[in-house]
């Protein structure tokens, strides 16, 4: 058996199919099993970067910029000029890099309109009720169906909820960037069990996602492998995911996989660095303000979440 490669910062580039079509580079980061993407216009050069990782070690609560800096010198290598810092919801299980790469690249960030909900509910949840305002810490609240452009790509962004209240997909000419909806075919799909999260909704974003064209390829936002794959995958064509996809191919009934999605749900613990993550990730991955000491702290809610086994 080979050996794994799901603890390497493993990078590939999935060429442009032709006119109206990106180049994308994905970044595998190996602590969270989270896919970050440079999607850029091979005619003028301009990218976009979507859900880049800061790094966080959630033992001793440092961060650190390797992923950050690993993106960036991609930039560098391949001759692209950073147009937008894009997320596609506040992430669970990483900090978002989205305010360190807006003062590095210039570039505005941007992320789904309905995230100043979902900062509500994480509002209520941490006791803070002034702390979150994204359209203070965000350049930018996509709508659904809003469209912007890449150079001289356009990118038609699509409300899809159901992980989050306000997830979002970038879908730009062949490439759809899909985040913690569906994982690999041999894997299935993403948790709904957040809050603000709807197994029901996420069913419908999925569903809204496999009718884009079959040859679309659709970019994931995580890969952890599994019991025979030892090798982080993100890419697949809506083709592929209706025929394959263990949880939502072609002829699976709505209220199946629900069952399905909420019985595996009720599993599965807290990602280990969530109640970190999101009161940063709501401030656009913006550090609290530093208190009198010059030091940052995060608060941490105490039994707001009921505990369950390992996965």
């Amino acid at each position: 058996m080979s050996p794994s490669k799901l603890d390497e910062p493993v990078v590939r580039h999935s060429p442009s199919t032709g006119v109206g079509s990106p180049d994308v580079w994905g970044i595998y980061e190996p602590d969270t099993g989270s896919i970050q993407y440079i999607c850029a216009d091979p005619a003028t050069k301009k990218a976009a970067l979507i859900d880049v990782v800061w790094n966080l070690d959630p033992r001793n609560q440092r961060f650190s910029t390797r992923s950050m800096d690993q993106v960036l010198d991609l930039v560098e290598q391949n001759f692209l000029s950073v147009e937008w810092v894009l997320d596609t919801h506040p992430h669970a299980d990483h900090v978002m890099a989205s305010a360190q790469l807006r003062q590095r690249t210039g570039a505005p960030n941007a992320i789904g309109a309905m995230v100043p909900q979902i900062a509500q509910i994480w509002a209520d949840l941490y006791h803070l009720p002034d702390a979150f305002d994204p359209p203070r810490d965000f350049d930018h609240l996509f709508a659904d169906q809003e469209t912007s452009h890449i150079g001289d790509l356009s990118v038609r962004v699509m409300l899809s909820p159901g992980h989050t209240l306000g997830s979002v997909t970038y879908v730009c000419g062949d490439a759809a960037f899909t985040h913690d909806t569906l994982m690999q075919p041999d894997v299935g799909t993403s948790r709904a069990d957040f809050p603000g999260g709807d197994s029901g909704q996420l069913w419908d974003s999925i569903q809204a996602i496999l009718a884009l064209p079959d040859q679309t390829r659709l970019f994931v936002g995580h890969d952890y492998g599994t019991e025979t794959r030892k090798e982080p995958e993100w890419e697949a064509t809506v083709a592929q995911h209706r025929a394959d996809n263990r949880h939502v191919r072609d002829g699976t009934l709505r209220e199946d996989w629900i069952a399905i999605r909420d019985a595996r749900d009720a599993t599965l613990p807290l990602p280990d660095r969530i109640l970190s993550a999101l009161q940063i990730n709501l401030r656009g991955g913006r550090l609290p303000a530093p208190e009198a000491d010059g030091h940052s702290y995060l608060k941490i809610p105490v039994n707001r979440f009921p505990a369950v086994g390992k996965a």
